[in-house]
């Protein structure tokens, strides 16, 4: 198979220098701030009397969902050495809009994930701050309604007499003053870092945020900026040093008095539950985030591969990493929460907030009661930086790469690169700027609830593994797969695309059609503008599915077929859809499966 023909001028599709650098390039991107952030909260939102029933369908989806998508996406790349948009150009023309839609999910991925990274470099200059800025009431963000010398610093005073804390706690809840006060690191968020207009109107961008967004757009374009071959470099670090961040959390949580209460918490099952939708929407919806898959990026990164790597053992193992990590870093958050609600006297029920929160407002929380707690606050939100950033820059890196593969000629000239990184990032800085301003929460939350959202990632699912089983056929992709690797995956993939994987997404997105909701953002009701800008922001990345249905069926002519004469689609021996060629003098030398050199200039 010829690769596209190098004009004078034009430079070389690159190459990872090694596996090592394509494993954490892939490592950086799907572990990120939902294996912190959402999988905890997820598994703290199913708990109570639904405590751990979350990781059963959590790997129903893993494993019939995530996995078989994940290497999809990933071996269509390697294949096809292109882009998120190119592959699916090459492979089956008629639904290219698939990989355009993807690239509007990494759109709205590239203009609002990096705001949570200016919260954490906002976050992370107070923490060298003692006492914790937000852990005390005394400053001019705080309002009469703080509750520290009403409840934190009671309980405090009580905490060894549980009677006395027991008769407080109810006091509290049920006077309704106390109700509406806040905690000093709620007032902190609110006032402090998003300080919200009254009617939620945009408003001014607020400085301080905008210099922090503009740091972190700083850092994430240095990184990438030189394409993969600087990137696999600086993944070395940014992918492993939050691994070592966890280790130490992890260490000083599990030592916390009443961590074995919050981890205890985090592992005790009743499956009486098993049977709630919600939970199995959760899990769906978490695998999908996690494992970044409807989004081009997977096709990206395995698109500057050796034809000849073994992606299959490389997504198996990545796999197998990312949820490992989620669910170590449950043990981390639950071991702290358990700490915090006996501290506070508290419940566990009681003890965190949704979405944000988490990050923002619980753990500072928990971080403000260790003893050096401006210490363990600057190794938290470094994490949380690096979590993010790898994620982050790798979201830029699959625009560029997407951009470039369309428009090779152009933009695969000495500078180009450069120049065309710094235009995404520009692009993405200056529509990021309404996110930080009084009101831009609410947009925040628009685009995060209904951007990369479930209805959207469950659709372009369904359209990735129909087209692939069906319309390309999994036999040939098989065949492919085969050529690259030298032998083929395990059986039940082939029928996850054809059956399993359609049929659980679609009845996944019924439910969460059918089941939407009206957001709410601090008490603030979205209203029709909202709805219309929801509206758009879903069927933004769907409308470009239909667009490219009238274009050739035909894979194109540059893809290699090992055996263009077998059936493109075979089940339980029957033929489905015929070979649509001959095969030829070479294909007719390696019928015996014998993996063919990688072609040159893919």
């Amino acid at each position: 198979m010829k690769g596209p023909s190098l004009r004078e001028g034009d430079q070389a599709r690159g190459k990872w220098g090694n596996k090592i650098e394509f494993l954490f390039s892939m490592a950086g991107e799907i572990i990120g701030l939902g294996n912190v952030w959402r999988f905890p909260f997820l598994c703290y939102r199913n708990g109570g009397d639904k405590r751990c029933i979350f990781f059963i369908p959590y790997f129903v989806f893993l494993f019939f969902c995530g996995i078989p998508v994940f290497f999809l996406e990933t071996a269509m790349g390697q294949y096809t050495s292109e882009g998120g948009v190119t592959a699916w150009r090459k492979m089956c023309p008629m639904f290219q809009g698939v990989g355009i839609a993807a690239q509007v999910i990494v759109g709205y991925l590239n203009i609002y994930y990096i705001v949570v990274l200016s919260w954490a470099i906002f976050y992370l200059y107070n923490s060298f701050k003692s006492p914790l800025p937000w852990s005390t009431c005394d400053n001019w963000w705080n309002t009469t309604e703080t509750m520290q010398m009403h409840y934190s610093e009671l309980l405090s005073t009580f905490k060894s007499h549980n009677l006395l804390a027991y008769v407080l706690n109810i006091y509290i809840s049920r006077d309704e003053p106390y109700k509406s006060a806040r905690s000093p690191e709620e007032e902190f968020w609110l006032h402090r870092v998003l300080r919200m207009s009254g009617d939620m109107s945009l408003g001014k961008v607020h400085w301080d945020l905008a210099l922090c967004l503009l740091l972190a757009w700083i850092i994430c374009y240095f990184c990438i900026f030189k394409g993969i071959k600087w990137t696999g470099k600086v993944v070395y670090f940014t992918a492993t040093f939050p691994y070592l961040m966890l280790l130490i959390l992890f260490i000083r949580g599990v030592t916390l008095p009443g961590a074995w209460d919050g981890i205890r918490y985090y592992l005790t099952p009743d499956l009486s539950r098993i049977y709630d939708p919600r939970v199995w929407h959760d899990a769906g919806t978490q695998v999908f985030f996690s494992y970044a898959v409807c989004q081009g990026v997977l096709t990206a990164l395995g698109s500057y591969n050796k034809y000849n790597n073994n992606c299959y053992r490389d997504c198996m193992a990545l796999c197998c990493l990312n949820s490992a990590t989620s669910i170590f870093a449950g043990f981390v958050v639950f071991s702290v929460l358990g700490f915090m609600a006996q501290d506070m006297g508290m419940s566990m029920d009681h003890v965190v907030s949704s979405g944000p929160g988490l990050i923002f407002l619980t753990y500072p929380r928990a971080l403000s009661l260790l003893p050096g707690s401006s210490f363990w606050s600057v190794l938290f939100f470094l994490m949380i930086l690096f979590l993010g950033l790898d994620s982050q820059f790798v979201c830029v890196e699959s625009m560029a790469t997407a951009l470039t593969d369309l428009f090779p000629h152009r933009l695969r000239r000495p500078g180009r690169r450069e120049l065309l990184t710094l235009v995404i990032a520009v692009v993405c800085f200056l529509l990021g700027l309404p996110l930080i301003t009084e009101g831009g929460i609410v947009v925040f939350q628009l685009i995060d609830f209904y951007g990369p959202s479930g209805i959207t990632l469950l659709f372009i699912a369904c359209f990735e593994t129909i087209v692939i089983g069906w319309v390309y056929g999994a036999d040939r992709f098989y065949d492919n797969i085969q050529d690259m690797i030298g032998y083929r995956p395990f059986p039940v993939l082939k029928y996850c695309w054809l059956f399993i994987t359609p049929l659980i997404c679609g009845v996944t997105l019924i439910y969460e059609v059918t089941n939407s909701y009206r957001l709410t953002v601090y008490d603030y009701e979205i209203g029709a503008w909202g709805t219309s800008f929801a509206s758009l922001l879903i069927l933004a990345p769907l409308m470009c599915i239909p667009l490219f249905v009238l274009v050739s069926l035909t894979p194109s002519s540059d893809l290699r077929q090992a055996r263009p004469d077998k059936p493109i689609l075979t089940l339980c021996g029957r033929v489905i859809f015929k070979g649509q060629a001959k095969p030829s003098r070479h294909a007719a030398e390696n019928k015996d499966g014998v993996m063919m050199v990688e072609p040159v200039g893919v």
